[in-house]
């Protein structure tokens, strides 16, 4: 193939599955503008930002950035969340009308998510036992076929005990599924890096119409392959960073538990100063008595060339549908001051595609992952700090001390 798009529904899953391909050498943008084509990157993530959109809205969105980017010699990737959040089942649908059946899989070994029996485990843990899943589906089932069967796909699922002793068989599948089999999604059972190779290795290679659906688990393993891309038509990365110099500012969207040790660690290794922002403030926005504080005191630190975390922080009234909302005025508090950052974490979706769309960056040029789900990159116009984005449940205790340290060219401590 000659290129690669993949359509994520926010910003910080659109970067972690692209840039395994950035790493192998090849240019590659994230994009907050779906329909922009970036004709000179050999892989586009497109950024569609549906995840909090109705069903319909986001299928709709989701087509019509591939309608807007397809081109002869492209592929698609449909990047989705490995806990299932979002509208990913309604974007399927949309996808398979256009793009032929899907090839399903959201494990990510590297991140502890697997698929058994069509079923996502979390580190040990069925997906609906977690704490990301009660979060905000608690009741509903995880079950891949069931979640694909009620919007109207018909399905097939690949054990793994299948994938592993005949995996030439899912070439065939896909090929009959493409033609006259009535299939519309082929899920496939994967446990570890291997299983999801042998997917991308046999699935490349088919020449039937067909989509792949996966987290960055699947894409890590299709950028490994050597002959993916045609030789003559695929682009090369040019651009590098180097160590930052002015003051690195992590901004935290996530309210997980994941984030918070992650927050805690970094405090407490590189004694970064930690401003928790109280929710009401971010609620009210200029309204609030205490918003101008609250954007001096960030200004004051970054400024001062000082380092720091700016986070939401969390009370009584909290709401998971008011994320997009309080990550708009958290970048809005910090906005006036980007221009003096060397470095920004962005952690959570959300929180990073607002920050960036407030400080007008519209896309970012992928240069190398600092851990699995943690992409580095920089403004694809040359200008601005150096940005990492990372999903807010993603990556080791060690993740936002790991990309400050890599962000000042430093060596992340062993853990003791």
């Amino acid at each position: 193939m000659k290129s690669l798009l993949i359509v994520a529904d926010d910003l910080s899953g659109a970067a972690d599955c692209a840039i395994p391909f950035a790493a192998a050498g090849l240019k590659t943008v994230v994009s907050l503008d779906a329909n922009a084509s970036h004709d000179d990157a050999a892989v586009i993530a497109a950024d569609t930002d549906t995840r909090r959109l109705a069903p319909a809205d986001a299928a709709k969105r989701t087509a019509s950035a591939w309608q807007a980017l397809r081109a002869p010699g492209r592929r698609l990737y449909k990047k989705i969340d490995s806990t299932l959040r979002g509208n990913w089942t309604a974007e399927v649908a949309a996808l398979t009308k256009l793009a032929g059946p899907a090839i399903v899989t959201p494990a990510f070994p590297a991140t502890g998510r697997t698929v058994r029996d069509g079923r996502v485990i979390v580190r040990g843990v069925p997906l609906e036992d977690t704490e990301t899943w009660k979060l905000e589906n608690a009741g509903r089932n995880a079950e891949l076929r069931a979640m694909l069967d009620m919007v109207g796909l018909r399905t097939a699922l690949v054990s793994l005990d299948a994938l592993r002793a005949a995996p030439q068989d899912i070439a065939a599948m896909v090929a009959s599924a493409a033609t006259a089999n009535g299939i519309d999604a082929i899920i496939v059972d994967a446990e570890t890096s291997d299983d999801l190779a042998t997917l991308a290795r046999v699935t490349a290679s088919v020449d039937a119409q067909f989509f792949w659906v996966g987290s960055g688990g699947l894409a890590r393993e299709l950028a490994a392959l050597p002959d993916l891309f045609d030789a003559n038509a695929s682009v090369k990365a040019t651009c590098s960073i180097d160590p930052t110099q002015g003051p690195i500012l992590a901004l935290v969207g996530s309210l997980s538990a994941i984030s918070e040790r992650q927050c805690a660690m970094l405090c407490a290794e590189a004694g970064v100063c930690e401003m928790i922002v109280p929710p009401d403030v971010l609620r009210d926005g200029a309204r609030h008595p205490e918003w101008r504080t609250w954007g001096e005191r960030i200004g004051a630190k970054v400024r001062g060339k000082e380092d720091a975390i700016v986070r939401i922080g969390r009370d009584d009234a909290f709401d998971p549908a008011e994320g997009a909302l309080l990550s708009n005025a958290l970048a809005a508090l910090v906005a006036p001051s980007f221009d003096a950052l060397g470095g920004l974490i962005a952690t959570g979706g959300e929180t990073a595609r607002a920050m960036l769309a407030a400080a007008k960056v519209g896309s970012l040029e992928l240069v190398t992952e600092i851990e699995a789900g943690v992409a580095l990159g920089r403004p694809s116009n040359g200008g601005g700090p150096s940005i990492v984005t990372k999903a807010g449940a993603f990556g080791s205790e060690h993740a936002l001390l790991g990309a400050y340290l890599h962000l000042r060219g430093a060596d992340l401590p062993v853990a003791r």
